[in-house]
């Protein structure tokens, strides 16, 4: 069978290619960013879901709205509010997880050569998305306060010398997947400045937004600053379920159709009933103390993570402090960039994610990504111990 050129840039996740992996009892993984279902309350869910196809069955196990449900909308208001923006229903679209909306995103805005511009690290599903639709990725570096305002401007100023045009910016602000680092408020005024004075959009993933630790609240969305230049995606994956497969944009009305065209064309609509469980649940008291759990929960584990490395991790390994989110990026001083990560992690029957996988080149140093948000603190110790043996193993087999 022939493959379409773009085949070729379909990329596995580094989490899934290793699953079987992971599922042998040997191993220690601190790949999966997976949040805590178990800490859900079930019999509530439960009820909630009898109740609905009891009352309601016909109606919710029909055909729905390529728009979402009304319900839905109206929670999905209430969220956004806490960073300070305003919606309406004309401005937001359900999606079957916020994954669909970075394909929908780039369905709508980029041409085959087009150029996205995004963080270095970033989201390796957010490549696949990029890759498929055959858009060239540049990424600009980040740092403590998230991506540079003056590599954003150079990278543009170096695509604009170049003759292209760049489809949009899209960045992970608060908590980032995978470097665990949160755009400040002063770079998110300067970012969405930039763009909107150089005609860019920009793509807002923002799935990590209320998983910030105790203490930390979420920052204004870039969509609250400029809603005309900005294209917002959220998911219920990280703050109730991922099963449910439920996410949402905000863009301007006549983009938001456009996007609502395009959805239609791929699923229809997301499913009514995870739709209408979600806005049962998501907003009452019990699911504000189910955040609260979680919240707490990332926050210990992140800290277990942390002190696991401060123990074990050898000279010349820094990581990421991370104020929320899964994750933390870890650089390895005296290895090679281009080492195989994880074949030596695994070796030391480790998984990781490699730094190399969220890059569209090699990376600038050594690096990797750990997540911590479903792992215990034994897991956690142990995982550290074994990333020690494995940058080891690394600096003597693969020096620079």
């Amino acid at each position: 069978m022939r493959y379409a050129r773009r085949e070729h840039e379909f990329r596995p996740s580094p989490v899934r290619a290793v699953f079987e992996l992971a599922l042998d009892p040997r191993f220690v993984s601190l790949a999966g960013g997976n949040p805590d279902t178990a800490l859900l309350p079930h019999e509530e869910i439960a009820e909630i879901s009898s109740r609905l196809l009891r009352d309601r069955g016909a109606e919710i196990l029909q055909y729905g709205s390529g728009a979402g449900i009304g319900a839905l909308a109206e929670v999905v208001g209430g969220l956004m509010a806490t960073q300070g923006a305003q919606v309406s229903s004309r401005e937001l679209l359900i999606t079957t997880g916020s994954q669909m909306g970075i394909d929908l995103a780039t369905k709508l805005l980029c041409d085959p050569g087009d150029v996205i511009v995004a963080e270095g690290p970033t989201y390796v599903g957010a490549m696949g998305v990029f890759g498929a639709y055959e858009a060239q990725l540049r990424q600009i570096p980040v740092d403590g306060e998230g991506l540079v305002p003056q590599a954003l401007e150079e990278a543009l100023d170096a695509v604009e010398a170049e003759g292209r045009r760049v489809g949009y910016l899209y960045t992970i602000p608060h908590h980032q997947n995978p470097s665990g680092t949160t755009l400040s408020l002063t770079r998110r005024e300067q970012v969405v400045e930039i763009c909107a004075r150089r005609g860019v959009p920009i793509v807002e993933d923002d799935p990590y937004a209320l998983v910030g630790f105790p203490g930390t609240e979420p920052l204004a969305s870039l969509y609250s600053l400029n809603p005309a230049g900005v294209l917002h995606l959220g998911s219920f994956s990280k703050i109730f379920s991922p099963g449910m497969r439920v996410g949402w944009m905000a863009a301007p009305p006549q983009v938001r159709d456009r996007l609502q065209i395009a959805g239609e064309s791929v699923d229809i609509h997301p499913s009514v009933l995870a739709q209408e469980i979600i806005a049962a649940y998501v907003g009452t008291p019990s699911w504000s103390e189910h955040l609260g759990r979680l919240r707490r929960a990332y926050a210990g584990r992140c800290q277990g993570l942390l002190d696991a490395l401060a123990q074990h991790a050898p000279q010349g390994v820094r990581w990421t402090v991370p104020s929320g989110g899964f994750f933390t990026w870890v650089t390895i001083d005296g290895v090679d960039p281009g080492a195989d990560i994880l074949g030596a992690a695994i070796e030391r029957e480790l998984i990781i994610v490699p730094g190399r996988a969220c890059f569209a080149a090699d990376p600038p140093s050594a690096c990797l990504r750990l997540a911590h948000s479903s792992s215990s603190p034994q897991v956690l110790q142990e995982g550290a111990r074994r990333l020690a043996r494995v940058i080891d193993d690394l600096r003597r087999a693969h020096p620079v």
